[in-house]
């Protein structure tokens, strides 16, 4: 009897000993692995962004600049041309015509002068024998200079008929793409009195991204940068509302003399190069502005980064392994997936990088390094 009660008491033990085991193992085993990464430090440039807008840095009026029917348009609408080219013809005869009669005029005005200049020459030969008076000698040589004049002014009117005549043949002021024509062939137009638009060249080549920034922020790129000599403003990142086949970038090459009363804004450009001509007059821009540095900026994956009603927050997890519900501040985007914290984390602190819908403030975690 005594043998079978100590069995009873070893069987109860070994049972109670593993019921102990299988209840560890079970809390282990319910413990969550969490993947948590360190925060990090890093120097960042710092930016702002301000709306802005592309403008050609070349374009030109095509203009008619006399009166008359236009004939011909010689171009494809949106096609390139180069300087020089012959865009329209106006109707030419009536200036045609006054070029006849300007060099018609001219050529008799030096027939007439040469006739006086003789006479001239005569009459002071004449003077010397005393055949004629000092007053006859005179008038001729007011009908000489009067000659000489003549010829002036036919000389001028002559050019001023050529001039216009020119004008009848409108060429590219530069080279470029064109617009459709804003007047077609076969209407009259009056550009003797106003030059009449017929199209305009815009110079695809380059084109200045023109923003501006606040007053206060200016002063701020001033003071922490060396102004529009620092490094920073060569190469201006850009953003289009869609994203373009190459990325885009603005030399800072021009910021206005002074600042706009009415606004309290500073006028800045930047040259961009247009590449495979994608870009295009009047396209809207965002343009990131630098204007300083931290240089230990505080840096957690952007993903890892919730927000609720109090603002953004991030889950740490403690030298417990606890989650801590962590309320933060955040900066700009740093290299397309890192974001800068200006509040609430320091460096080396470990914060949950996935499973943020899971997790809980204050639960036991097994936190894995991410790439463990």
């Amino acid at each position: 009897m005594k043998t079978y009660i100590r069995l009873l008491l070893i069987t109860a033990m070994l049972v109670l000993v593993v019921s102990c085991h299988k209840k560890e193992r079970n809390k282990s085993e319910e413990i969550p692995q969490i993947e948590v990464a360190e925060a990090m430090t890093d120097s960042v440039v710092l930016h702002k962004t301000y709306p802005g807008y592309l403008s050609a840095d070349n374009s030109a009026e095509v203009v008619g600049k006399v009166n008359g029917q236009i004939l011909t348009q010689n171009y494809r609408a949106g096609a390139y041309v180069n300087r020089g080219d012959v865009l329209f013809t106006i109707d030419p005869t009536l200036y045609r015509d006054a070029v006849e009669r300007g060099r018609a005029s001219l050529a008799s005005a030096i027939s007439s002068r040469d006739y006086a200049k003789d006479h001239y020459e005569a009459v002071k030969k004449a003077l010397e024998a005393e055949a004629v008076s000092k007053m006859e000698v005179l008038s001729a040589q007011s009908a000489y200079e009067q000659a000489e004049a003549n010829i002036r002014d036919c000389k001028a009117a002559l050019h001023t008929a050529e001039t216009n005549l020119g004008y009848c043949t409108v060429v590219a002021p530069l080279s470029g793409y064109i617009t459709d024509s804003y007047v077609s062939a076969g209407n009259y137009i009056s550009g003797a009195a106003e030059p009449v638009k017929l199209a305009k060249i815009y110079d695809n080549s380059f084109f200045n991204a023109v923003f501006e920034i606040e007053d206060a922020q200016y002063e701020k790129m001033v003071g922490r940068t060396s102004g529009m000599a620092s490094p920073l403003y060569r190469a201006i990142p850009l953003q289009f509302r869609e994203k373009m086949g190459h990325d885009y970038t603005a030399d800072l090459t021009y910021q206005a003399p002074a600042v706009d009363k009415s606004t309290g804004t500073v006028m800045l450009k930047g040259k961009v190069k247009n590449i495979d001509n994608e870009l295009k007059d009047g396209m809207y821009v965002t343009v990131s502005l630098p204007y300083g540095k931290m240089p230990k900026a505080i840096l957690v994956k952007d993903a890892s980064i919730g927000t609720d009603q109090l603002g953004n927050y991030l889950y740490l997890v403690n030298d417990s392994n606890k989650v801590v519900y962590a309320p933060i501040e955040v900066g700009e985007i740093f290299r397309d997936s890192l974001r800068v914290v200006t509040k609430g984390v320091k460096a080396g602190d470990r914060y949950v990088t996935k499973a943020l819908l899971t997790v809980r403030a204050g639960e036991t975690v097994k936190p894995v390094t991410a790439g463990d």
